[in-house]
């Protein structure tokens, strides 16, 4: 069969404000919605909205609703209705028999963006990982969408094949992959224990997606990365060594961005990439300053990580994009410490890293030793173990006199394990 479609396919959103949605929240979502679908390659013809105690049971909005939804679909040409409410396996069903249309929610949509960004084979393997556990119990009826060659938005991932055999198939990939996966996670273990062994500081970029950690890690690091203005542009972790003051032993990783409701097969599959923010020193929860919904995506940051279990480690928020706000705005700054910059700017950069700087020594350990002379031999040890600030030999005593600070791992290492 071939696609004949041509340009971006055209989507109606279909959202239900219940109870559990406040209304700037809901709204926050709703037009967050647009973005996500433009992102996986869609355009928002319509989006049709009903304020209901809970989703109808059978078709998630009320009688009256779908019926107004499945007019729109025939007089706008809708191609695909996008549920910004988790849809069950059943919801999905009715509402494709009454819609004529393919129908997805906001998770599928979601996995399909990931399907799009992932580039490593860890990246790949999570995200395959996400989108078999989603549709496990959704393979009754699919194959008729996912047998169109063309593809479109909710058909990426693991394909037509794979998804019309038998669940017992299915369950076994599930478990090779996840066997890969655990493979691939003891890997990064070892190499964030080297790097926490060998007296690296290690700093964490986490923030909500498209708050411009890509850009700040290219910026610290001068290092290549890929920076889009794009919902979910980087999936995989990046470490890169971040200079400080002359200094190398600092590393700096991108890690994924987070979104309200992060849907919990992304958080399961992305276990191990997560993981990495555990391992961090100190944490820069890079805000977009410019954002109107500023606050309420920096509660879905720090509630993320929380609940992650890393609600110990030291943060320091960065709010972005200073260069975004309009005249007669100002930073709206919640949290301390904190330091408002544009990523762009090479002057904030450098405030940045004395920010930096300053937080990780606060809470390093300073040592100030005298070695004898006989005792030479312990002058490597103590220089590679130490970020050193002063070395001196002192000729009347014979003694090596060393001060700097030591990465302090241990009570972080047992509040992560």
């Amino acid at each position: 069969m071939i696609d004949l479609q041509v340009g971006p396919e055209r989507v109606l959103v279909m959202a239900v404000q219940t109870d559990q949605y406040s209304p700037e929240q809901f709204q926050v979502i709703l037009d967050e919605m647009t973005s996500l679908t433009e992102t996986a390659g869609g355009q928002v013809i319509e989006v049709v909205t009903q304020k209901l105690p809970k989703l109808d049971g059978r078709t998630a909005v009320g009688s009256g609703k779908l019926e107004e939804i499945a007019a729109l679909v025939e007089a706008r040409e809708i191609d695909l209705v996008i549920s910004l409410n988790a849809l069950t396996p059943s919801m999905n069903r009715q509402l494709e028999a009454s819609l004529k249309v393919q129908v997805i929610d906001r998770v599928q949509l979601i996995l399909d963006i990931f399907a799009m960004r992932a580039r490593s084979r860890e990246g790949k393997l999570q995200v395959a990982l996400a989108q078999y556990n989603y549709l496990l119990p959704r393979l009754y009826g699919q194959g008729k969408h996912l047998s169109r060659q063309g593809g479109g938005i909710g058909t990426r991932g693991p394909g037509e094949t794979k998804l019309e055999s038998d669940r017992r198939h299915i369950r076994s990939v599930i478990h090779h992959v996840k066997e890969e996966l655990a493979d691939i996670a003891a890997h990064r273990e070892r190499t964030r224990s080297r790097r926490a062994q060998g007296g690296h500081w290690q700093v964490g970029l986490v923030g909500y997606t498209n708050a411009g950690k890509s850009t700040l890690l290219t910026q610290l690091t001068q290092s290549e990365t890929y920076v889009q203005d794009q919902l979910f542009a980087t999936l995989d972790p990046l470490t890169r060594r971040m200079p400080l003051k002359g200094e190398d032993r600092f590393t700096l990783t991108d890690t994924v961005g987070f979104i309200e409701e992060l849907p919990t097969e992304l958080i399961h599959a992305f276990k191990s990439t997560l993981e990495e923010i555990g391992g961090m020193d100190l944490l820069l929860h890079v805000v977009d300053a410019s954002d109107p919904a500023q606050t309420l995506h920096e509660q879905t940051v720090l509630r993320i990580i929380k609940e992650l279990g890393y609600g110990h480690l030291p943060v320091l928020t960065v709010y972005n994009k200073i260069d975004c706000l309009a005249p007669d705005q100002s930073v709206q700054a919640t949290a301390f410490p904190s330091i408002a910059i544009s990523a762009y700017e090479p002057s904030h950069i450098d405030r940045l890293k004395q920010e930096i700087w300053k937080l990780l020594m606060a809470d390093a350990d300073w040592v100030d030793q005298r070695i004898p002379a006989h005792e030479a031999y312990k002058v490597a040890g103590m220089r590679q173990e130490l970020l050193v600030t002063k070395f001196d030999y002192d000729e009347n005593t014979g003694d090596y006199h060393l001060q700097g600070y030591r990465r302090r791992q241990q009570d972080r290492e047992e509040e992560t394990h």
